[in-house]
Parts: structure tokens; C-alpha cells; sequence
């Protein structure tokens, strides 16, 4: 968990992120791929399983046995999540997978969130990050980025997204319209961020 106060709107501003917390590890999981919030629990992509815990107390509350190598990203309803060349739309309360689309990257795709009825998702080593149709996959618009994208969420309007290259890694407030870089957090040495969400206040 990282705060992300001390924003400067005016210009672009570059900043050490603060780690206030740390979540883990979970039984099974070697590493984590994505994270998402559903408003009372975090998801963690684990690789076969997400893992849905509680942020205050760090307990697991449940499990689901699916694909999960990438993003993960919450609608209110559903959960979308990466799987290689797809994303699986799965419903929470069974773990079905209720619909599946194709994923930008064809298997190069990185963080995933949802915003004003859209997907987004990073792909990781070709710099970007497209804003897709949730229901057939369709690639609505194109952000370019200067850096690997990992992680990618929405707060209050503004995007972000993380970045992990050259041993170096930070979270990214960028202009959605350009990609123009106008803040930064800058990670801790040997610290990298693969998934991204904000618990819609102060912290990612």
C-alpha cells in the first residue's frame, strides 16, 4: 500500500513513493500479477487463483480458481480479468466466467482497469496502454507511454500507471489525452510495481 499525497496539479512533480503497508505473502502464490478493489476487499491475481482480502486486517476472505497472469480489474458487478491472450469477465459470488474477449496484447499485456465504461489495459513492452470495448474487445483510443507499463487505475479522473524497467520502477499520473508525464513516485531501490488500484482515497 503507497500514499499518493502531496499532489502539485500545476506541474509535473517527482516525489518517493511512501510504502505504508505491506500484504503477504499468500499461500501458493509466488508473486502477485494484478490488484484490484471491489470496495471492501482487495483482489489479488495470484497466477491460478485471485485472492480477495481484507485491506485492514491482510486476512484472505475467499479464493477463486481461475487463469490470472495479468491485470484485474473490478466494474461494480464483475471482475475482468487477464489471462494470457483473453480477458475473462467472472462473477464474483460463483467465480464463473461469464464472458471472455481478446486481450490487445495477445499475451503482452500488462495492468487492467475500469473507467467510464471502458477497460484499459497495459501493454507491458510495447509502451502503451488502450482503451478497449468491455464487450467485444475493440480498441477504442491508444495512449503511448516513454516507459514499460505495468499497472494502470483511475482516480478521481486522473490516470495512472505503473512502471517497472532497467531495474527502475514508478507510478505515473499521465495526461490521458497525450500521454505527457505529470507526476511521479518514485519506487524504493529493488521495489517494483506490477498491479495497480487505489482504494478511491490516499493510497494505491
Amino acid at each position: 500500500m503507497i500514499s499518493k499525497t502531496g499532489r502539485n496539479h500545476q506541474q509535473a512533480t517527482t516525489k518517493q513513493a511512501e510504502i505504508v503497508r505491506e500484504y503477504g505473502p499468500f499461500d501458493g502464490a509466488a508473486s502477485i500479477h494484478g490488484v484490484t478493489h471491489d470496495g471492501r476487499r482487495v483482489w489479488a491475481a495470484t497466477g491460478t487463483r485471485l485472492v480477495a482480502f481484507d485491506p485492514a486486517s491482510g486476512e484472505p476472505a475467499r479464493t477463486l480458481d481461475c487463469a490470472c497472469d495479468a491485470g484485474t480489474a473490478f466494474d461494480g458487478t464483475y471482475l475482468y480479468q487477464i489471462a494470457e491472450t483473453r480477458i475473462d469477465k467472472i462473477d464474483p459470488r460463483t467465480g464463473a466466467v461469464v464472458a471472455s474477449i481478446p486481450a490487445p496484447g495477445q499475451g503482452n499485456d500488462s495492468g487492467l482497469t475500469w473507467a467510464e465504461g471502458s477497460l484499459w489495459v497495459g501493454q507491458y513492452r510495447d509502451r502503451k496502454i488502450h482503451q478497449i470495448d468491455p464487450d467485444t474487445g475493440a480498441i477504442r483510443r491508444t495512449i503511448e507511454s516513454s516507459r514499460f507499463v505495468t499497472g494502470v487505475t483511475w482516480v478521481d479522473g486522473e490516470l495512472w500507471h505503473g512502471t517497472w524497467e532497467g531495474e527502475e520502477s514508478d507510478i505515473r499520473r499521465i495526461d490521458p489525452q497525450n500521454g505527457t508525464v505529470l507526476e511521479r513516485l518514485e519506487m524504493p531501490r529493488d521495489t517494483g510495481v506490477s498491479g495497480l488500484e487505489s482504494d478511491g482515497g490516499d493510497l494505491f
